[in-house]
């Protein structure tokens, strides 16, 4: 077991048995790691509030069409990662109510290499799968 002062990687993470499963070490493991994903969000978004303020005068329409064009690709991956945000609460949520690590879909675990990979996920590989082929099939 980590102790408090040092604590737990991802290594040590994989290295536990499949019996300890979402232990309480490993729900605080992944709750640090979705809310240092959440601040950084957080002060993105308000570096981009701050930039886009600025209200700079171009003679040049080819420098006004640059700085537009940049601002748009910047909204553009903030919206992304608001949406991510909202993926963030879930997850956390679901950490709160021991719901963390399993398939909504099958109620079976996740497993860790995926939830490191992405900590946001709701379903196992298979169920993924299975949701993006029925995706398509509707696109």
């Amino acid at each position: 077991m980590p102790s408090a002062s040092k604590p737990l990687t991802e290594a040590a993470l994989l290295k536990m048995p499949a019996s300890a499963y979402m232990n309480a070490d490993q729900l605080a493991f992944f709750r640090a790691r979705l809310e240092v994903l959440r601040d950084e969000m957080l002060s993105n978004a308000a570096d981009t509030g701050a930039t886009l303020k600025e209200n700079e005068n171009f003679a040049d329409p080819n420098d006004r069409a640059t700085v537009e064009e940049e601002h748009m690709l910047e909204q553009r991956v903030r919206d992304r990662e608001r949406k991510l945000l909202k993926k963030i609460h879930t997850a956390l949520t679901r950490i709160d109510s021991g719901e963390f690590g399993y398939c909504l879909e099958t109620g079976e675990p996740i497993g860790l290499p995926r939830l490191l990979a992405r900590p946001t996920a709701e379903y196992s590989i298979e169920a993924q799968e299975r949701h993006e082929k029925m995706e398509k099939l509707r696109a």
